[in-house]
């Protein structure tokens, strides 16, 4: 049953991967004719590559150590731990970084680049395809959100029930019956032997598989737009426009890193996973740049299909990253019992929600 749960969530993910790159190949069927000519001042290619290099290693650095700190924090620093009040004030610092991230960083860029002058008017000037490709991917999140929580749940609830059941004909020999509606599943055996899944167990299981669901999702959202940056970074040969973006990188990364290693605890991956998922989100920045150094000399950032692709998959991103910024992280833990019923805890998660927006936000002026 488990290795069925994650190949369905292996194949979620492969879906959703493939209708995000779906979305550019209509687009680039209606690009306009592009007079515009890209900028030749300032352009020094051995001084940008050092700056690339040194970009790769403090990025890959940085990256690691944000999707990190979360999940080994918390074996390390018992304080860490999901269960502490601590957690959910790191993890509120985390969403306002990913939501600020998807206003601020990544919506912007969209728009940019779909409101080229580079593009034709027809279409482009004349539909918000940003705002529109973001709502999409938003409401495209929202449903493999629900389809997959939904579908994890019920089978966790049936392979359950099966054990238990299991379990007990294969001990005891017993015919098993259901006599409490309160419990998911009843079973009495010889010797007054008694196995229960009760509602609790089934809600425990189905919010574990639900954090695995964000984190997946989340991550998807994030490498989307981490290849994109890469790419821009990479393909640049103008030292005074890498030079900035460099620290503003690393601090973003890892800061990022921190929001998606925070749901990555939660969702209690075994080691491989965990060590996976870490793996590629670390390295999706740096080979994105290392691309753009393949590609530099034939990649035109003012080239029609450049704009359009990287506008749409940036829409795309926002809308993923803003969606489960605000519904699965924030929403999430601002409506738990737990947060509503102590006030410090509130206050504490309200001023790291916005440090972590406004340190965002901030760097935005570099990047």
């Amino acid at each position: 049953m488990k290795k069925t749960r994650t190949k369905v969530a292996n194949h979620v993910v492969i879906i959703a991967s493939v209708g995000l790159l779906m979305l550019t190949l209509f687009p680039t069927m209606v690009r306009g004719e592009c007079t515009c000519e890209s900028d030749e001042e300032d352009r020094d290619k051995s001084l940008a590559l050092k700056y690339k290099l040194g970009a790769i290693a403090s990025i890959l650095v940085a990256s690691a150590i944000g999707v990190s700190f979360p999940v080994l924090g918390k074996s390390a620093v018992p304080a860490l731990s999901p269960e502490r009040n601590l957690f959910f004030i790191i993890k509120a610092f985390a969403a306002g970084v990913i939501l600020s991230t998807g206003f601020i960083h990544v919506l912007p860029d969209a728009f940019e680049s779909l409101t080229s002058p580079c593009l034709k008017e027809n279409p482009w000037g004349k539909f918000p395809f940003s705002g529109f490709v973001a709502m999409v991917a938003a409401i495209a999140t929202l449903i493999v959100d629900t389809c997959a929580t939904s579908y994890f749940s019920s089978k966790s609830a049936a392979g359950a029930g099966a054990g238990k059941i299991n379990s007990n004909d294969d001990n005891h020999g017993g015919t098993p019956s259901v006599e409490n509606e309160e419990a998911a599943l009843h079973v009495h055996a010889h010797g007054h032997v008694h196995a229960h899944v009760t509602s609790a167990e089934v809600d425990s299981s189905s919010e574990l598989l639900r954090h695995r669901v964000i984190s997946q999702v989340l991550e998807l959202g994030i490498i989307v737009h981490s290849v994109i940056i890469g790419i821009a970074v990479g393909a640049s040969e103008s030292p005074q426009t890498i030079r900035p973006l460099v620290a503003a990188l690393t601090f973003h990364q890892f800061f990022e890193g921190m929001g998606l290693g925070g749901c990555i605890a939660q969702a209690k991956f075994k080691t491989r996973a965990v060590a996976l998922m870490a793996f590629f989100f670390s390295l999706t920045t740096p080979i994105g740049i290392a691309i753009g150094l393949g590609i530099t000399n034939v990649y035109d950032e003012n080239s029609p299909t450049a704009l359009i692709v990287e506008g749409i998959l940036n829409s795309a991103s926002a809308g993923i990253l803003i969606y489960m910024a605000l519904v699965d992280l924030l929403a999430a833990d601002f409506m738990n019992p737990r947060m509503q019923n102590n006030g410090k805890l509130q206050l504490g998660a309200n001023v790291s929600l916005l440090l972590g927006a406004g340190c965002m936000s901030l760097l935005a002026k570099w990047a």
